[in-house]
């Protein structure tokens, strides 16, 4: 007898990588079974058999969130769990998951730190810490494990697992943006589900990051663009102050380099 579909596994991607054979090799060592994959490429793509349900649905080339509202209508699941292509899950992810989700009806989503892999090239380790400074933002726990458990109101979609019911009473992502559709899509969680994202600092997701110092900032660069269109749109979670401590910073370095 086959297990029912608890988790609902989904990832969009553009097309297939040494990344991706990781993040699925990990997901068929998860300590909890009772889940599904779906993988959501531009064009058709043939998988190895992982041994666990895995369904590819070609999208074409749309973006990150339009990927995930397909996958999420195909999804089995009683929870989708998003995790992107260049990261792969602790063994434990879901068994993390599912003690947090069956105990607490007053949480819509989770997420966990997104924690750069110590044999990443230097570079790559050098992106990692540059987010774990203040002068990133200020945001480590997105990037380690930082007890205790607490409530957020953005998370990103590399490690977010969110109710399914949650999902389809919000209308999933329905947006055009990226980066920052999951900014977005947290803050209908909790305006319009009116339900908490908590905070989980061992659900732990391992995260590759951009490999060289021009992917590091075009990266940055469309992080700040989107958040600073957020900051205007989207005030309730976007317009804070240590969203601009990256400007504040830069802005402080070079007026020392003029006027030294």
């Amino acid at each position: 007898v086959n297990n029912p579909i608890i988790y609902s596994i989904i990832i969009p991607f553009k097309s297939w990588s040494k990344e991706l054979d990781e993040c699925l090799v990990h997901i068929q060592k998860l300590s909890y079974s009772m889940f599904e994959v779906i993988l959501l490429p531009d064009e058709e793509v043939v998988s190895p058999d992982f041994g666990f349900s895995l369904e590819i649905i070609p999208t074409g080339p749309i973006n990150p969130a339009q990927k995930r509202d397909i996958g999420a209508k195909k999804a089995e699941g009683v929870y989708l769990a998003f995790i992107d292509d260049d990261a792969y899950p602790q063994s434990d992810w879901l068994d993390v998951a599912n003690q947090v989700l069956i105990s607490r009806s007053d949480v819509g989503a989770i997420g966990g730190p997104g924690i750069t892999p110590k044999n990443d090239p230097f570079w790559a380790r050098v992106s990692g810490a540059f987010f774990l400074s203040s002068t990133s933002g200020g945001f480590p726990e997105r990037y380690v494990s930082c007890p205790p458990c607490k409530s957020v109101d953005d998370w990103p979609s590399v490690n977010l697992i969110v109710r399914k019911s949650v999902y389809e009473l919000i209308g999933g992502f329905d947006s055009n943006y990226w980066p920052g559709e999951d900014t977005l899509f947290c803050l209908k969680i909790i305006k319009q589900a009116k339900l908490k994202i908590l905070y989980i600092p061992n659900l732990v997701v391992w995260h590759h990051r951009r490999p060289g110092l021009k992917k590091h900032l075009r990266q940055v660069g469309n992080y700040g663009k989107h958040r600073g269109y957020f900051a205007k749109k989207y005030p309730e979670t976007s317009c804070r102050i240590k969203y601009f401590i990256p400007t504040l910073w830069l802005v402080f370095v070079l007026s020392g380099v003029v006027f030294s």
